[in-house]
């Protein structure tokens, strides 16, 4: 009689912490039994390394003639609106920094994504590279006291234009998408605009996301039916960036 109260009395207290946890206790029992910690490692053995892993160093000034002066330009916004036509997707299939609006990268932001790439990149078994041009559009400035007018102030400095799904940089190897994300996501909140780290999966499922949110709208009267149709008046307020991207990019 003793042992068996004895017995009873064991597997009270063995029980007792999760029946006080509750139903948590007991469900995270059971998913650690069913998850399982023996996976297959991903298959590296197609994936080639270039000779020179790391980012290069960027002009700060683009390259001029000898006899051939810097021109001015003018803001030219429409090379920051709108999607980006061509250096939408990852070459090597793996990951990198992708832009999520229009903006402009200077020389500086251009030495901080190196400099941060080449702290955190194993080159021995990754690789980087960049998806962007060197600094070539000029951005002029008034000094500072000067009194305006006069024409156009001189150059200031040189910017990247960016727009709306560019890719920026693409880092690659043999490596995982968990091992480069958060030093990824530490380089596009220091950008001066929106950026995220996406690999492929990411932007084949996004693209995939909006496809179906489109077919699966029954509202026909959408922002496009309205501004092709010219209906409540949106010929007078509508402007051409609207009429063109359909209030997407504006």
């Amino acid at each position: 009689m003793l042992s068996l109260l004895r017995g009873v009395f064991q597997t009270l207290q063995i029980q007792g912490p999760l029946i006080r946890n509750g139903r948590n206790a007991l469900s995270t029992s059971t998913t650690l039994q069913k998850k399982n910690y023996l996976q297959e490692p991903e298959d590296y053995s197609d994936i080639n390394l270039p000779e020179k892993p790391k980012l290069r160093v960027m002009m700060k000034v683009p390259h001029a003639l000898p006899n051939q002066k810097h021109r001015k330009m003018k803001k030219s916004l429409h090379l920051i609106r709108g999607p980006e036509p061509v250096h939408n997707a990852l070459l090597h299939e793996q990951y990198g920094i992708r832009a999520l609006c229009g903006g402009r990268l200077r020389y500086g932001h251009m030495e901080m994504i190196r400099l941060t790439v080449g702290r955190k990149l194993d080159a021995s078994r990754m690789f980087a590279i960049w998806r962007i041009d060197d600094p070539w559009q000029p951005i002029s400035k008034m000094g500072i006291g000067k009194r305006h007018g006069g024409g156009k102030g001189p150059i200031d400095h040189y910017v990247t234009p960016i727009k709306e799904g560019r890719i920026i940089i693409e880092v690659g190897g043999k490596c995982s998408y968990e091992e480069v994300k958060p030093w990824l996501e530490q380089i596009a909140r220091l950008l001066p605009f929106k950026a995220e780290a996406v690999d492929m999966k990411t932007i084949l499922a996004k693209k995939k996301l909006e496809e179906l949110e489109e077919k699966r709208n029954i509202n026909p009267i959408t922002y496009k039916y309205l501004l092709m149709n010219r209906m409540v008046g949106t010929q007078n307020w509508a402007g051409p960036t609207e009429k063109e991207y359909f209030g997407k990019y504006v």
